[in-house]
């Protein structure tokens, strides 16, 4: 009998205990995600002030620019007044975005097709651009390579291939125009993903690309600020967006919202634009991101609720 009353004790005692472990766990992610939430709006509350007219007549690059969130960025741009160089691989879409830029009010619009996957191209974007616009002010290093949304099968070319279109031909493209751009207190805009932020399913070989932009151009950064260079860089983590070739490959994986656009080359170009060296668009991948490191089990529990097995 004494035994039993024991045990039974003891029991209670450690589901007391897990009891206590789960409501302090639950107590600090509230903590966490309020205190997150207020960082955010600090971070808002002291951003620097855009204004259009700076972007009036300035030289501007824009890669990936034939649809989704770089023709939206060419649209932008024309409506400030820049003079756009855009590129991508299909020249009929890109004339297409072309006449929408001077119609939109662009000092200048001109296409250039190319393929990133090559060694040629990306120097030779740069190099047009440079020619035809005589200088640099934004060099917007947008494109990525086509995927599908599946587990990895251990094909490792598939990754040498991502690889050598969205970063290979990015850092390609940086080295070529930064000289330019340090003549123009110019800027240099990188558009990347929560993928380089954070491990998601399904997504394995573009997610190694987003983590090597980041680690890149990050260290850049610091290097650039060093040497005291002039040129800033802004690197964009963005979350789902509703772009065509997004739409037609998430929604079967995901029920992840997806957010506009438009609203999110805006955005860009007013981080490029007034030289901060960070966006997180929407809003909550900045915490997403956090989140990951402080409360790992937090960050698992919204991946697997966002990602659908198949």
């Amino acid at each position: 009998m004494q035994l039993l009353c024991n045990s039974d004790q003891h029991n209670h005692t450690n589901s007391a205990v897990r009891s206590a472990a789960g409501f302090t766990e639950m107590a600090l992610t509230k903590v966490l995600i309020v205190s997150l939430c207020v960082l955010y709006v600090a971070v808002k509350w002291t951003s620097p002030t855009f204004d259009p007219e700076t972007l009036r007549g300035a030289r501007v690059l824009v890669t990936g620019a034939s649809t989704g969130i770089g023709e939206q960025m060419a649209y932008h741009y024309a409506r400030f007044g820049a003079q756009i160089v855009i590129t991508a691989r299909r020249e009929k879409v890109l004339q297409q975005v072309v006449e929408e830029c001077l119609r939109l009010g662009a000092q200048k619009a001109v296409s250039i097709a190319a393929d990133m996957s090559t060694d040629s191209d990306p120097d030779r974007v740069v190099d047009s651009a440079l020619e035809t616009l005589g200088g640099l002010d934004f060099l917007v290093l947008n494109h990525i390579g086509s995927i599908d949304l599946k587990m990895w099968d251990g094909d490792h070319k598939e990754v040498q291939q991502l690889m050598k279109i969205n970063f290979h031909s990015y850092v390609q493209m940086a080295g070529r125009a930064l000289p330019f751009l340090e003549q123009t207190r110019g800027a240099l805009v990188v558009v990347s993903s929560l993928c380089g932020r954070l491990s998601t399913p399904y997504v394995a070989p573009y997610t190694s690309t987003k983590f090597a932009l980041n680690g890149f151009f990050g260290s850049l950064h610091h290097e650039l600020a060093m040497k005291k260079s002039n040129v800033s860089i802004s690197i964009c983590t963005l979350g789902l967006i509703d772009t065509a070739s997004a739409m037609e490959k998430v929604r079967e994986f995901s029920d992840m919202p997806a957010y506009p656009a438009a609203d999110a080359a805006l955005n860009i170009i007013i981080t490029g634009a007034t030289r901060q060296r960070e966006l997180f668009y929407p809003w909550f991948t900045q915490l997403m991101a956090l989140t990951k490191d402080w409360s790992p089990s937090l960050s698992d529990y919204i991946i697997q609720k966002f990602y659908k097995t198949s």
